[in-house]
């Protein structure tokens, strides 16, 4: 569920009883945040750094914030002030969860396209086969390749299970030869139905829980997502190769 709907539904619990006690406001904050949005699935509660306001974040990682006594929330990036400029407190939570929740899972099922020579930088690709920016991204792997970056694609059909769309990707992961397959299925050519035991869909879970909502997306080793289709020779500059 979209939590910006909290903003518009928090009266609801509004007449709740008084603010807790130091020990017992997260669970205060989730109580009436759950109560005001049936469904909302919150992972976590804590104490951010701005004095007044916990950090809250949702299943499908989205992130809000909440006075103490759960009766306002904020729905918005959280930036601090330094010398240096301006810091997204809010994205490097995000880029922490993603890293966290990615280590977790492991590469398990990944389908990697390895660099060539030394590998100088890895990112992880959440596609989907039929996406036409996808396909333009797979394109250039093999120049992503040259320039030493490992490409590992994690499934994300964002039709969703029991999709064609989805069936095919099944159908690429179950291949003897899982990077032909992928080579033939993103050039718009037909690869063999099958299926097997596969990680498609909690591959396609792990996408929503990192906040994928859209494809292509990529994640750096620091957790940061790039969302869309990048050029090759531009993402290569932006980790630092070129």
């Amino acid at each position: 569920m979209n939590v910006r709907r909290v903003i518009a539904v928090l009266g609801l619990v509004a007449g709740f009883g008084a603010p807790a006690v130091a020990g017992e406001v997260e669970d205060l904050i989730a109580e009436r945040l759950a109560a005001a949005v049936p469904g909302l699935q919150i992972e976590s509660v804590t104490e951010s750094e701005a004095k007044g306001l916990y950090t809250v974040e949702t299943r499908s990682g989205e992130t809000i914030y909440s006075t103490a006594d759960g009766k306002h929330v904020l729905s918005g990036d959280l930036l601090r002030l330094t010398d240096a400029g301006v810091a997204n407190v809010t994205e490097e939570a995000r880029a922490n969860r993603r890293n966290r929740l990615m280590a977790e899972f492991g590469d398990k099922g990944v389908i990697q396209f390895p660099a060539e020579g030394e590998e100088k930088a890895v990112i992880d690709v959440f596609t989907d086969i039929d996406c036409p920016y996808c396909r333009k991204l797979h394109d250039e792997v093999p120049e992503l390749n040259a320039y030493g970056i490992t490409v590992n694609y994690y499934g994300f059909p964002r039709s969703g299970p029991g999709t064609p769309s989805f069936n095919k990707y099944v159908s690429v992961w179950c291949a003897d030869d899982q990077q032909a397959a992928m080579d033939a299925a993103k050039g718009g050519r037909s690869v063999t139905a099958s299926t097997c035991d596969n990680p498609v869909l909690e591959q396609f879970q792990l996408g929503g829980r990192v906040g994928v909502t859209g494809t292509p997306a990529i994640l750096l080793e620091d957790g940061n997502m790039v969302r869309g289709y990048v050029p090759a020779s531009n993402l290569a500059k932006g980790l630092g190769l070129l």
